[in-house]
């Protein structure tokens, strides 16, 4: 098992720009990988937190980044991939772990509908991004003369997410990649609010998607 860790990278960007963003990104892998040009892989939502699953949205933002660019890889949409192998991939059928891949994979039509797609790993997203603190006072008022906002208010999203790397080669896990956002974001008001935001759930995205991709093609 070899676990790398991702540098920390903390940004805080200028006035008109954005707040401030701490990004820590990692793996820990428990088997080499590799792709060819004719395999892909599929992102897949793990239920948590009484049976939600990770946003459709950061779904779909991983999707694209790991198509982007010169070293961008074949994706399978996620919908795609649940509707041809329906009903297995449903939230309440799914796989929870590599050891029934085996039995799956020799149900009629599941390994020939996965083998079409070129499905070479799936990769389950777990997490989500919550808002952890916030705090300051903003108040807005107008009056015969005009009005405005004054004041500073802030808060904090923590974005924390896990991709678990399943090898549909071995059936096996290859192992996990992480990462953890805190974007603090601010809201100074003199007459006029201006908006510093940090978005968090960006910057989470496009760790994860980069880490995640060197972690499969090596």
């Amino acid at each position: 098992m070899q676990r790398n860790r991702g540098s920390l990278i903390i940004v805080c960007a200028g006035l008109s720009l954005a707040g401030c963003v701490t990004s820590h990104v990692e793996d820990d892998r428990e088997s080499v990988t590799g792709l060819s040009d004719d395999e892909s892989v599929v992102i897949m939502a793990k239920s948590y937190h009484q049976g939600n699953e990770t946003e459709s949205d950061y779904i779909a933002c991983i999707e694209k980044a790991l198509r982007s660019g010169s070293r961008g890889i074949k994706v399978v949409p996620h919908q795609q991939f649940v509707d041809s192998l329906f009903p297995w991939f449903e939230p309440r059928t799914a796989p929870a772990d590599t050891k029934g891949l085996p039995t799956l994979m020799q149900r009629p039509g599941v390994k020939q509908a996965v083998d079409n797609m070129g499905v070479r790993y799936i990769v389950w997203l777990d997490g989500d991004t919550e808002r952890v603190a916030e705090g300051g006072s903003l108040s807005c008022a107008a009056g015969p003369g005009g009005g405005g906002c004054f004041g500073f208010a802030w808060w904090q999203n923590d974005a924390d997410y896990e991709a678990s790397v399943w090898d549909l080669d071995d059936y096996e896990t290859a192992g996990t990649v992480s990462a953890d956002v805190s974007g603090t974001s601010f809201l100074p008001a003199l007459v006029v609010p201006i908006p510093l935001i940090a978005r968090a759930q960006s910057h989470a995205c496009k760790g994860l998607a980069n880490h995640l991709r060197s972690f499969i093609v090596q």
